[in-house]
């Protein structure tokens, strides 16, 4: 277990910012951290990365305790903040030596140069920070997190300010990484987070709202009772009657068809034989989802 979060709450005078909320995380596993702004995300990644003290539950990363063993969750944390402070005077390579010196690694410089390769920097390195775009500082910033080979990263908002190509190449790195360390990412862009996780926690107002796999949060809504049935050919409609369970039958573009009922999967049964029996190739078959920007708003939006 890389992370485990037990009822972590954190005060602010009357206000709960995080309100007793638990969650595991483990090695390999991508895990998007989503909510609305003022929502607890980057309070819950300080805690959890020993930047600020819980009112009160516990978090433990890679055996080690936030609160009593904080220099040895530090050093197995790689934390990338939303902020991403940095120091524009400095040059690129000698902004990740002096990391590099905090960390107190030792021959540090092959694994500097490495990390520049990785995230694009190449190119940069003869600059101060402060001459750099945005996309290149959150470079910068990444490339600080990974410095020391940590086992978490706790990346808050990683591809903000990046242009279209930049994202591509900072989402690849990150599940390339992913696939050996554990990494909790909080980001707006939920498409980001489908091309790169693999499970979603949903916060708001401090509380855990959701916390599954993105495919099982996509089906948890009405939509779930919902087939989206492609042919061959055009259908003629009056074939549609000899459906039994089907409840509504809506026609869309492309001979698709839209049919719902209160169980999907005899339904499923039913429409796979009812084209067998009138001669009819079926194309594609699937249940219909929501968006995950649509599951995110139904779940975080005051009714």
């Amino acid at each position: 277990m890389s992370i485990k979060v037990a009822s972590l709450t954190k005060k602010y005078g009357e206000q709960v910012a995080v309100n007793h909320i638990s969650f595991e995380l483990n090695k390999g596993e991508i895990v998007g951290f989503l909510g609305p702004n003022g929502a607890g995300k980057s309070t819950t990644m300080k805690m959890i990365t020993g930047y600020l003290p819980p009112t009160d539950g516990k978090a433990v990363v890679c055996g080690f305790d936030i609160e009593t063993h904080p220099m040895e969750v530090r050093k197995r944390v790689g934390y990338l903040p939303e902020a991403n402070p940095l120091y524009n005077e400095m040059y690129v390579r000698e902004y990740l030596e002096f990391s590099a010196g905090i960390h107190k690694m030792k021959n540090a410089q092959p694994q500097i140069e490495k990390i520049i390769a990785m995230t694009g920097l190449n190119k940069e390195v003869h600059k101060k920070i402060g001459m750099l775009s945005k996309g290149y500082k959150q470079r910068v910033g990444l490339a600080q997190a990974m410095l020391h080979n940590p086992e978490v990263l706790i990346l808050d908002e990683p591809t903000s300010g990046l242009d279209p190509n930049q994202l591509v190449e900072i989402r690849d790195l990150i599940k390339e990484i992913g696939k050996e360390k554990t990494v909790l990412l909080s980001t707006h862009i939920m498409q980001e987070v489908q091309a790169m996780c693999s499970r979603a926690i949903i916060i708001s107002n401090g509380n855990i709202v959701a916390d599954d796999k993105i495919d099982n949060l996509q089906h948890v809504n009405k939509q779930e009772k919902v087939l989206i049935v492609s042919f061959e050919n055009e259908v003629d409609t009056t074939l549609f009657k000899k459906l039994r369970l089907a409840q509504k039958i809506e026609s869309l573009e492309n001979k698709r068809w839209r049919i719902r009922a209160n169980n999907p999967e005899e339904l499923r049964k039913e429409v796979m034989k009812w084209a067998l029996d009138n001669d009819l190739y079926i194309t594609s078959l699937q249940t219909e989802t929501q968006s995950l920007e649509e599951v995110f708003r139904s779940l975080t939006t005051s009714k």
